[in-house]
Order: C-alpha cells, then structure tokens, then sequence
C-alpha cells in the first residue's frame, strides 16, 4: 500500500510527530504487530510529545535569555547564601501559579542573571511564556514604544508573560518617567502574574531609587515586595572563581 498521499496530509496539517512515527512503524513493520487501538495510540502520543517540544522551544526562544542556563547546573558547593532546598523549591514553579514573585540580590559576577535565567528555563520546561529584560534596556524599549504609539502593545505584552525576569535593576537611577512606567508594569502584573526582579541593591535600598513621594503615594515598593520570595547571595564573584579555574588548569 502507498502511504505517499497519508504523509503529505500529516505534513500539511503539522502532523510532524504523528508524520515520524508513522514513518517509522512502516520501516520497522511494527504497525504489523499493533492492534489499530495501539496503532492509533502511539500515533496520538507521538504527536502530542512533538507539539510539547516544539511549544517548550518557542517559549525558550521567545523568552530571550541572557543565560543558557539550568537549575541541575547551579553551583551549590560555594557559599552565596544559596539554600538548596529553597531554590529546587522554586524551580517547581509554584511560585508562578500563586501568582508570587522572586527578588534576587547580591553583589556583582555572585550569580544573580545564572540563577534567574535558570528558573526562568525551568518555567518554559512547565509550559509557562517566560521574557527576560535587563532592565535598563526594558525602560529604553518602552521609551520608544511611547514616542512610536506602540506602548500599549508593550504593556499588554508584559503583562501576559506568566513570569517576567527584570534583571540588573537599580544599577541606573530612575527618572519620573521610567518610575511611571514601571508602576504601570506592576500594576498590571501585581497578584496576576510573577516577576524576578534581580539587583545589586539590597531591597532595603531601593526606596532612593524611587523616591519616597513615590512609595508613599503609589504604595509601589510594597507591591513589588509583597508575597515575595527572597534570594540574598553572597560571598565572592563566580566569574573570578571560574577565571582562577581556568587559569590554574589551562587547556593543553
């Protein structure tokens, strides 16, 4: 029997799993082994797991990490203040289905862009929609969008991503305008979707970055920090340490 015209259908309709494994169960004469229950199960199987690839990996692109990062690759023999049993927790993501946030602080190169870009791979693992911004950038980006009409459009796209990664915050000050617009971000975002927020600045500090008439009036600082879960690391830079490594072990 020629299955040609059963192949261009499958591949016309985006069957591609279901396409494979077909292709392959005639190859191997394993379709002549299955009852049409199993064959049919296999084929639905097949196809669903290539569609999960194929979204994880959309997610991923989509999500522009800084890091190719994972949570199985994170250190945990150097003593940042990272709590093990903490963070595997969070790297369940349940965070993100209680709507919670994640506040990374620490000095520089200490692993802060690692460790939000990993929960945030982790997140597009489970089927989330994940964005990363530095944040000097995400207020640059937003500025244009103002001056070329299209920031509303930026808006309701921050505010459908299930967990949002603004990384590097506070290592600029904040104008009026940038502080407006990231009140606007999080109210959006407050008690609707999560937001990794990673700085140098110890949360207590950032009061100066917003100003207290802000915080007074908007109540801003509170939203930010409220339900949120704290990763306070310390000790020295990765970076050097992995540098030293290096230089101690040179490749041949």
């Amino acid at each position: 029997m020629n299955y040609e015209e059963t192949f261009r259908k499958m591949k016309a309709m985006r069957m591609l799993g279901m396409h494979e494994a077909f292709k392959m169960s005639l190859e191997t004469k394993q379709h002549q082994q299955l009852a049409s229950d199993q064959l049919i199960h296999l084929l639905i199987d097949a196809e669903y797991e290539d569609r999960q690839k194929r979204k994880i990996q959309r997610h991923l692109t989509a999500a522009r990490f800084r890091y190719q990062s994972c949570v199985e690759e994170i250190d945990f023999s150097s003593p940042r203040g990272i709590e093990k049993n903490q963070l595997l927790r969070l790297a369940s993501c349940q965070f993100i289905e209680r709507k919670e946030n994640i506040l990374i602080t620490g000095p520089t190169g200490v692993g802060k862009s690692y460790l939000a870009s990993a929960l945030g791979h982790q997140a597009c693992m489970k089927g989330f929609k994940v964005l990363y911004y530095n944040s000097a950038k995400l207020f640059s980006q937003l500025k244009m969008c103002r001056a070329d009409g299209s920031y509303l459009k930026w808006i309701n796209r921050l505010e459908k991503q299930d967990l949002l990664i603004m990384d590097d915050f506070g290592l600029q000050p904040l104008d009026q305008e940038n502080r407006l617009m990231l009140l606007e971000v999080i109210e959006d975002r407050h008690g609707r979707r999560s937001t990794i927020v990673t700085s140098q600045l110890p949360v207590i500090k950032w009061h100066e970055l917003f100003g207290e008439q802000t915080i007074r009036r908007c109540g801003v600082l509170d939203r930010i920090v409220h339900t949120a879960h704290r990763l306070e690391l310390k000790g020295e830079s990765m970076r050097k340490k992995k540098s030293s490594i290096k230089q101690k072990n040179p490749v041949s």
